[in-house]
């Protein structure tokens, strides 16, 4: 019982350690991860054009000159749209504040409450909300700058990646170890970045249109935001809907906000919980308290970068942990409901056996 606790406590205390480092050295592994991730989705593109004759090294270089003109439009659009956007968010916020106290006045009037206005809206901070979403996808944009690191890196990937695979041939006849769990990896965080990357872009697009459409300011912006932020699990597009409400609420009152709110509704509910999961499937293999937990310790770790890739993250520790007999009771606790019947169905047939 003595061995168990000890084995439990340096178990966990080197995950803090690990965790710490991560931290520390998160300069030099989140443009890693990065580059990892792209050459992940980047393989299969590739090895598409691999198969029409195109020689592997050309493949490499057309899929990554269209991965980098998509950088570089992205990083247009946001750069000069959160410049001009920063300089009017000084009078964006004055607007905010000024008619969140006019209503938190006629509400105490109505009300009869002694309500301190000033010091309400103090604690809520409108322009501190509208700031946090920009500065989301600002830090997203400053990571993106090590852009040459992150492209020499992926180019040094793709370009072992076909000696990866003569590599773990060998490894697996002479060293008889499996790495069959690499290829689950691969396949997994293909199978999500890639699917989600297209739903994201039609929910950026739709969203776009309906903004372009009721005439909000700095619609591409706010479409290039709820393209980001729906890689974000769970909070991602509420974070997206947030500032532009209140700025449609500055343009056309409470109805403008309404209408707002309501495309926002609209797109991620018909994107979220009817085109994702047909097309990605019945889930990602993780509870979503699992989602929403990994959202917030791998934010902490590594920033709201971290939140952008805490699924492919959890999956990825998630399948590395399914292939120890002594850690697989963690990776059944992060499944979702769906795995535990089947394992549950599993263990009922071998005892029944």
């Amino acid at each position: 019982m003595q061995t168990s606790t000890r084995n439990i406590t340096l178990t966990f205390a080197a995950v803090i350690v690990i965790l710490a480092g991560f931290m520390a050295a998160k300069s030099i592994i989140l443009p890693i991860l990065l580059a990892l991730f792209i050459s992940i989705i980047c393989t299969q593109p590739i090895l598409w054009l691999e198969k029409r004759k195109v020689p592997y090294t050309l493949a490499i270089v057309i899929v990554l000159s269209g991965v980098a003109c998509v950088l570089i439009l992205f990083g247009s659009i946001i750069g000069r749209s959160i410049s001009n956007f920063m300089g009017d968010l000084p009078r964006y916020e004055a607007n905010l504040r000024n008619i969140f106290a006019a209503s938190i006045d006629r509400l105490d009037n109505i009300s009869g409450f002694d309500i301190d206005s000033n010091q309400l809206v103090d604690m809520l901070d409108p322009g501190r909300i509208i700031s946090f979403t920009t500065g989301a996808v600002g830090e997203f944009g400053r990571i993106m700058s090590d852009s040459f690191i992150i492209l020499l890196i992926t180019i040094f990937i793709l370009l072992e990646a076909k000696s990866f695979i003569k590599k773990a041939t060998i490894i697996r006849r002479l060293h008889k170890i499996s790495i069959d769990h690499l290829d689950k990896i691969a396949h997994s965080i293909r199978h999500y970045l890639s699917l989600k990357t297209v739903i994201s872009a039609l929910t950026g697009l739709f969203i776009w249109v309906w903004l372009l459409i009721q005439g909000v300011e700095y619609a591409i912006l706010w479409g290039v935001i709820a393209f980001l932020l729906n890689y974000i699990p769970n909070i991602g597009s509420i974070i997206a809907a947030v500032p532009t409400s209140l700025l449609s609420m500055l343009q056309f009152g409470w109805g403008g906000m309404l209408w707002t709110i309501l495309g926002y509704l609209f797109v991620n509910t018909v994107m979220g919980n009817i085109v994702e999961p047909k097309i990605i499937g019945r889930g990602l293999g993780l509870s979503t308290l699992v989602v929403f937990l990994s959202l917030i310790i791998w934010g902490f770790i590594f920033g709201p970068v971290g939140m952008f890739l805490s699924v492919p993250l959890t999956m990825t520790f998630k399948i590395i942990l399914e292939e120890r007999d002594k850690t697989k009771w963690i990776a059944t606790l992060l499944g979702d409901e769906h795995e535990a019947k089947q394992l549950l169905k599993k263990t009922n047939e071998v005892e029944a056996m």
